[in-house]
């Protein structure tokens, strides 16, 4: 009799008990499976959906405290010419500017009018505000600068040339330091001595000086910054929107320009 390899009812039915409960385990762990996946791949979501929401609000808060610390800017570049920043640190060759003749001081032409304006404004608030100094060339600030460094070795025989020289550097600055070589400074006051005039006039010429584009160069308390004592007589023309921001955030030429140029940075990596 040939034996056939079929199971018999019994083992068939056994069989098919055990292949009903396997199949039954295998649903079950896949329906866990899927239910872990389901919870946890959820929240893996949520997670990283909150982790990008909270990255793009950071960056917005950034973002939103750069623009408030430059808000107000001018629409101006460091560039301007209006702005250009000649001191101790970065010296200039000779500038030669376009000259224009006011009360019989010469500064740059293209301020000849502010100038006239800011000078009769002054005088309305006193008769005796007149003009002192404008442009010079490197040439003739050489020839003053070593003056003073003279006359200060003349009046203290103790002193070398270098301490002359650092004497003088108080009260003015050494060839191609000079703003004056701009032309576009002045030296304006009611007397002819630095820093004798009347507080309180002075300090009415000064606020109203940002109208006429112009502001007090050297201000009290900013020497850190400008390298320069206080001077009441030295005004520098800025242009009239810069002068009014500079004076409302208490800034000088060398720290306004500072934040010009950090602004331009940042525009530069938003673009």
């Amino acid at each position: 009799m040939v034996k056939n390899n079929y199971p018999s009812r019994r083992q068939a039915k056994k069989q098919t008990n055990w292949f009903l409960v396997i199949s039954s385990v295998l649903i079950a762990v896949l329906l866990v499976v899927a239910g872990l996946y389901s919870v946890f791949g959820v929240s893996r979501t949520v997670q990283q959906t909150n982790g990008s929401s909270v990255t793009k609000s950071s960056k917005q808060a950034t973002d939103a405290t750069q623009s408030k610390d430059a808000k107000g800017l001018p629409d101006v570049s460091p560039k301007d010419w209006q702005l250009l920043l000649v001191n101790r640190d970065n010296k200039s060759k000779e500038l030669n500017p376009e000259i224009a003749d006011v009360d019989g001081v010469s500064v740059d032409a293209r301020i000849a009018k502010n100038v006239k304006e800011f000078l009769a404004a002054a005088q309305e608030i006193d008769p005796s505000y007149h003009l002192i100094s404008g442009y010079r060339s490197v040439a003739y600030q050489t020839e003053l600068y070593n003056s003073y460094v003279q006359q200060e070795m003349a009046a203290d025989p103790s002193l070398t040339e270098s301490q002359a020289e650092k004497k003088v550097q108080t009260y003015s600055q050494p060839p191609g330091a000079s703003e004056h070589q701009t032309g576009l400074a002045i030296d304006m006051s009611t007397v002819d001595s630095l820093n004798e005039a009347d507080p309180d006039t002075v300090a009415k010429v000064k606020k109203l000086a940002p109208k006429y584009g112009f502001v007090l160069r050297f201000p009290d308390g900013k020497t850190s910054s400008t390298g320069v004592g206080y001077e009441d007589w030295h005004f520098r023309y800025v242009g009239k929107e810069s002068a009014e921001y500079m004076i409302e955030h208490n800034l000088t030429l060398e720290e306004y320009l500072v934040l010009l140029k950090e602004n331009a940075k940042r525009d530069d990596v938003l673009i």
